[in-house]
């Protein structure tokens, strides 16, 4: 019987939904992309996933029952890799890697905000958002120190899982980033900035309406 691919609400600048297409990507899974504007998200969206946010994964069942919508960029990620991890990313220390993704999402990923949007949170300088950031980035620092990846020779979900913040912690002064001193932080991200499918990660897309006619990605079946 053939099943439509799982539709992804996702916006391309967003570190969430990076980890959600990397994920995906690692897999070998297509989805169809749904590519939305955070000023004017499609109700098709905020019906099966109220909250509003990206990245959003809806599994369309079989007619009659319903589809399973997954609405967290790591339980994409967890269950694109169930369905098929080829390089197993699964594998590698899950313990530490969960514990990794942690620290980034609830730690650094405070720090981000703040220093990215200093603007907005005039409590304490931009300086200071960035040092309090840098903590974290001294530990992966210290991580990459002893092998090419976060958690030793192979890449896990660690590395797809955090790269995608440290990219944006870089992006708002690249010139300080590459001048401080974190030559192994910035090997990894270089690396990855420059692998194949982060690049085909951020491959750009018009935004979704309905009505329109399918996108899928990645474009060719992996």
């Amino acid at each position: 019987m053939y099943m439509p691919p799982p539709h992804l609400y996702s916006f391309r600048r967003c570190p969430y939904a990076m980890r959600a297409r990397l994920g995906l990507l690692f897999a070998g899974l297509q989805v169809e992309l749904r590519e939305v504007v955070l000023k004017d998200k499609p109700a098709q969206m905020l019906v099966i996933s109220p909250k509003g946010t990206v990245p959003v994964l809806e599994l369309i069942a079989n007619e009659g029952t319903g589809s399973i919508v997954i609405e967290q960029s790591r339980e994409i990620v967890e269950w694109a890799l169930r369905q098929h991890d080829p390089q197993g990313l699964l594998s590698v220390d899950p313990v530490r890697a969960n514990v990794l993704i942690d620290q980034n999402d609830q730690q650094f990923k405070y720090w981000l905000d703040r220093y990215k949007y200093a603007d907005r949170y005039p409590e304490l300088p931009q300086l200071e958002y960035r040092k309090q950031g840098e903590v974290f980035l001294q530990f992966l620092e210290g991580l990459l120190a002893e092998g090419e990846y976060l958690l030793g020779s192979k890449v896990s979900m660690a590395d797809i899982g955090i790269m995608p913040f440290v990219r944006q912690f870089v992006h708002v002064d690249q010139e300080v980033f590459y001048g401080l001193p974190y030559p192994h932080l910035q090997r990894w991200l270089r690396h990855w900035l420059g692998h194949p499918l982060f690049q085909q990660a951020m491959v750009k897309f018009k935004p979704w309406q309905e009505g329109d006619e399918p996108v899928l990605f990645p474009q060719d079946s992996l």
